[in-house]
């Protein structure tokens, strides 16, 4: 077992006004390695100047999540195959929308994820869909969440 932590910060800057609701939503996450992120909420949710879009939002975080824990087994499952991977991206997208208890709720992450096999060994198409479904299935992080997970893996490059 092991443990992971995050430390949140925020404090109202000078010139807002809390009673009122015109305050900044603008915080920052610090991570046990020392990386600090600029987190907010999406301006969707809470309109600029109380938000701020060069932040990352939950919602984008939670996507990022899901999507890094897939990469990261899928890489791994990959080199125990005996494949060679020189380049992967993924191109997630979370929905949120309202779920069975009528509370909003990231409903369904899509991942898109490309790999890039170098080498004489070439995965399948049955091969590349066997090792995404194992790395979901492996993954920590969709192993503790209700939203629908799907991969619909790419066979081109993305862009």
């Amino acid at each position: 077992m092991s443990s992971h932590t995050a430390s949140l910060s925020w404090s109202l800057p000078d010139g807002d006004d809390f009673a009122t609701n015109r305050y900044s939503r603008a915080h920052s996450w610090t991570f046990d390695g020392g990386a600090v992120v600029p987190g907010s909420p999406s301006p969707a949710v809470v309109p600029t100047p109380w938000s701020d879009a060069a932040a990352v939002d939950p919602e984008e975080a939670f996507v990022a999540s899901v999507s890094s824990c897939h990469l990261l087994w899928f890489l791994h499952i990959a080199r125990v195959k005996g494949y060679i991977i020189d380049q992967y991206q993924d191109n997630a997208e979370g929905f949120l929308k309202k779920n069975a208890e009528g509370k909003l709720a990231i409903s369904k992450i899509e991942l898109r994820p490309y790999a890039r096999f170098v080498g004489e060994k070439q995965p399948t198409p049955e091969a590349l869909e066997t090792m995404h479904h194992a790395a979901h299935e492996a993954c920590f992080i969709a192993n503790s969440i209700r939203s629908e997970v799907t991969c619909e893996p790419q066979l081109t490059p993305p862009g």
